[in-house]
């Protein structure tokens, strides 16, 4: 490195956002994570000894990704590199390699390739490292706010270690907040800043985890605040809620939030907590998620989980269905939670799943027989000469309408599929039918 280019990185760090300066670079100084770098767990050990492997880490904004990153470059003895996969092609690639494989030849160090974003990269681009982490020539570490199972090769994932980060507790948040104000060298101490207590709380709570974004806000209450005649700059509840952008909802469409929130989502209606179930529609509809996609889930919930326990559940997922894709939003999050509180808190059953999917497995074992010849259709040419519907008896002319006969093929007469529940209507349909499947009439003309 050159003096300009000294120069230049001094100027970038001193010009740098809060959150990019009060970075943490040693482990000392990092907050949270302590799942996963509490003092006895695998990565603090192995970043104090400088035996890092190949890992991949993965979670939110503001988690400490690149933080981590930057802890085990300032520890470790061997080479350091970073690439950010938006910007990075594979020349940029080749060129770490060929370093990586001087290094190790020349002076036997190793080489720790840090790869922010890698998510990023394609296939073929990450194909390409494979042999190299493979032989040890490269430690891969990436980072990545994309389920790595959804976007990374599994033959990298299988050669790595991944450790999910957590959202920072508010208590962390609070913590770095009162370190980036008072710190004079990295921070805003120079500033001379007093931030009540009760900003910092709303600050901390409003950050989501994201310590960047509490960071952020500090920095922006921070410079566009005058001074009061004694120079000190004082940061209340009133000037940090000047500061907070609205909140933005973590979700991709197509990633794992999109699936964590959606199964959140029907759990909570099958679970019957329909304040749940609500609290997670809202953050659906936040997000911006397809109203017709939560209207179809609440309907496959309907039929799934509540069943017959309440046969009204599913008109009322299907009209809601109907209602979202005439009106659009923003009228359609009110019918949305209408059918969502109704599915959430009906009376559940899953028979009706359980019973279609017997039967199924029981036209998959591979034996079809035929079915009985009194059911078979005798309306076409011939079918009554060949004995189609022989035998039949119309249900309509017996008394309750019900009649006791074979209605499954042979071998299969006591199979039962469908056992219906203890829970709301399906009771009654239970004693119905064990009324009839014992060999009496019909429950109803016992009432």
């Amino acid at each position: 490195m050159d003096l300009f280019d000294y120069m230049r990185t001094e100027t970038l760090q001193q010009e740098a956002p809060l959150a990019s300066r009060m970075r943490p670079t040693s482990l000392e100084e990092v907050v949270g994570q302590k799942h996963i770098i509490g003092k006895d767990k695998l990565l603090y050990r192995a970043i104090k000894a400088d035996k890092v492997q190949s890992v991949i880490f993965y979670g939110p904004p503001g988690t400490g990704k690149t933080t981590l990153a930057r802890v085990i470059a300032n520890t470790t003895k061997g080479e350091f590199r970073q690439l950010n996969a938006t910007t990075a092609g594979k020349k940029d690639m080749e060129d770490v390699v060929k370093e990586a494989k001087n290094s190790l030849g020349m002076y036997g160090k190793k080489t720790i390739l840090f790869i922010d974003e890698i998510h990023r990269f394609n296939k073929g681009q990450q194909d390409y490292l494979l042999p190299f982490v493979e032989e040890g020539t490269i430690i891969l570490i990436g980072a990545t706010t994309e389920n790595p199972y959804f976007e990374v090769n599994g033959a990298l994932l299988s050669r790595s270690i991944i450790f999910e980060l957590h959202p920072l507790e508010k208590e962390d948040i609070y913590t770095l907040i009162l370190r980036a104000v008072s710190n004079s060298e990295k921070g805003l101490g120079a500033y001379n800043v007093d931030i009540t207590e009760e900003a910092a709380d709303l600050l901390a709570e409003y950050a989501g985890g994201d310590a960047r974004t509490a960071l952020n806000a500090v920095e922006l209450g921070v410079l566009t605040t005058n001074p009061d005649e004694n120079g000190r700059i004082y940061l209340t509840k009133e000037v940090v809620k000047e500061c907070i952008q609205k909140r933005v909802v973590q979700y991709d469409k197509n990633g794992d939030n999109h699936y964590d929130t959606i199964s959140a989502f029907i759990k909570s209606m099958r679970g019957s907590d329909p304040d749940a179930a609500i609290y997670y529609l809202a953050r659906m509809l936040q997000a911006g998620e397809s109203v017709t996609f939560i209207a179809r889930r609440i309907m496959i919930c309907a039929s799934e989980d509540v069943g017959n326990a309440d046969p009204n559940a599913i008109n009322v997922a299907v009209s809601a269905a109907q209602a979202v894709h005439q009106l659009g939003m923003p009228e359609a999050r009110i019918v949305l939670a209408q059918a969502a509180l109704y599915v959430a808190s009906a009376p559940k059953s899953n028979a009706a799943i359980c019973a279609i999917d017997d039967a199924l497995a029981a036209v998959a074992e591979g034996k079809i027989p035929p079915i009985p010849a009194h059911l078979r259709d005798a309306h076409y040419g011939g079918a009554k000469k060949l004995g189609r519907g022989e035998g039949y008896l119309y249900a309509h002319a017996f008394p309750n309408n019900y009649v006791k006969q074979q209605y499954l093929p042979d071998g299969m007469q006591d199979r039962v599929f469908y056992h219906p529940s203890e829970n709301g209507y399906e009771k009654k349909i239970k004693e119905h039918l064990n009324c009839l499947r014992n060999g009496g009439t019909s429950h109803e003309e016992h009432n």
